[in-house]
């Protein structure tokens, strides 16, 4: 990243992950190897995650969390930083995220906190999610600190090429959510043939098509089976062909849409 560090290019996601189940899927997916685990305070758990990564090597994770758009201001954003190393029990964050963009708080502050938690050593990396092309040319413009990432909706069902291709020749690292729009990958003969001739499962053939991407991506997975296939991706690549079809999907299938957002880039 633009910060000098590292991201693994497969984490977990945690949204809708809470208490004891979240406890069990975080420890599970670490124990099989995952190391890039993505949170926020909108999710509820953060204590959950704190209490599934005592006793794993801190330095050896990376742990990234959110900021939600109704605690933007200045000093807001110091406040919700210091209570997510508190539940996280952590000394400071690899990477955080504005969750949501506000119309209402001007980037200039909320960014003139993320420089100073930077600058504090509390957050190694800063970043964005759910930033359109034109608000993160302004945020790019804005920013004192380098913004390493945009975690934001990207599937084959929604490919996005225009934001992606901005965020990569801007150095900005594309983050995917719901990377397998909730499973409804495999509701498409093209992605079910693709898994098919691979002896792989829709789900997989979408990760594996966001690798070829240079996309890092967040599934949540409360499952064994669906954590162990979710890191099956490294040994198989797509053929051209088979990733030209993938890409000409982009049937503008959104699975986070809030009704009151209307920043999105489809194109």
């Amino acid at each position: 990243m633009k910060s000098g560090y590292d991201i693994p290019a497969l984490g977990l996601g945690t949204g809708e992950l809470t208490g004891e189940r979240c406890v069990r899927a975080v420890r599970t997916a670490l124990e099989l190897g995952y190391r890039h685990l993505d949170t926020a305070e909108l999710y509820r758990n953060h204590q959950a995650v704190g209490e599934a990564i005592r006793g794993f090597d801190r330095s050896h994770l990376f742990l990234t969390s959110k900021v939600p758009a109704e605690r933007l201001r200045h000093d807001d954003v110091l406040a919700a930083c210091d209570q997510a190393l508190e539940e996280l029990a952590a000394d400071y964050l690899d990477l955080y995220l504005i969750h949501w963009p506000s119309k209402e708080v001007p980037m200039e502050e909320t960014f003139r906190a993320l420089g100073r938690l930077h600058e504090q050593g509390l957050v190694r990396s800063i970043g964005v999610s759910n930033f359109s092309i034109e608000r993160l040319r302004r945020a790019l413009a804005i920013s004192q600190v380098p913004i390493s990432a945009n975690q934001f909706e990207l599937h084959p069902l929604l490919y996005q090429r225009k934001l992606v291709e901005f965020c990569q020749a801007n150095g900005v690292v594309v983050i995917a959510y719901s990377p397998v729009a909730r499973n409804r990958v495999a509701e498409y003969q093209v992605i079910r043939q693709i898994a098919a001739e691979h002896a792989k499962t829709p789900a997989q053939v979408s990760l594996r098509w966001l690798m070829h991407k240079g996309v890092a991506a967040v599934p949540r997975s409360g499952s064994e089976q669906h954590l162990r296939e979710n890191l099956s991706l490294f040994d198989w690549e797509l053929t051209p062909d088979q990733e030209r079809a993938l890409d000409r999907i982009d049937a503008h299938v959104r699975i986070i849409a809030p009704r009151d957002f209307d920043e999105f880039d489809y194109t």
